[in-house]
């Protein structure tokens, strides 16, 4: 449905939603539950994308659960809506609880091997690259390390 909405028109509605969430979760300060993924590629490389709103800095790929939502299957379903592709087998890597825009959350962290290509839908995703773990770019965010450092902990 949200297809149907010209893509500058449904970019900028994504930024004002964004800013208005923000200070929702400031204010009220609900638990924000969401997934992140951490998606490999066959030569071990992650998968960092670039929203279409926010700081623009390169993250994880991820999003909310909606209610009664099982965790893997948001992973999926956010993974398959942003980049138009299915993850490999989910992994749990963690839990992370912390806060985000000034309410906790929980973000459950999955992991994935993935073999397609990932094809940003240019509405909520603006970008999408793989990166080799030891070149990450620089402007990367918050979630890129705490996911990082749960998949190094898993492995460990």
């Amino acid at each position: 449905m949200l297809h149907l909405i010209p893509a500058p028109l449904h970019r900028a509605g994504l930024k004002l939603a964004h800013r208005l969430r923000k200070h929702w979760w400031r204010v009220r300060k609900p638990l924000v539950r969401g997934v992140i993924v951490i998606a490999r590629d066959g030569e071990g490389r992650v998968l960092l994308v670039r929203h279409t709103y926010g700081l623009g800095l390169w993250t994880l790929p991820g999003g909310g659960l909606r209610k009664g939502e099982d965790p893997a299957v948001a992973a999926a379903r956010e993974f398959a809506e942003e980049l138009g592709c299915a993850t490999g087998p989910l992994t749990l890597a963690g839990v992370h609880e912390g806060t985000l825009h000034g309410a906790p959350s929980r973000m459950h962290v999955f992991s994935c091997m993935i073999t397609e290509v990932p094809r940003p839908d240019g509405r909520e995703i603006a970008d999408a690259r793989f990166f080799a773990l030891d070149a990450l770019p620089d402007d990367t965010g918050s979630r890129v390390t705490m996911g990082l450092g749960m998949l190094a902990s898993l492995r460990a």
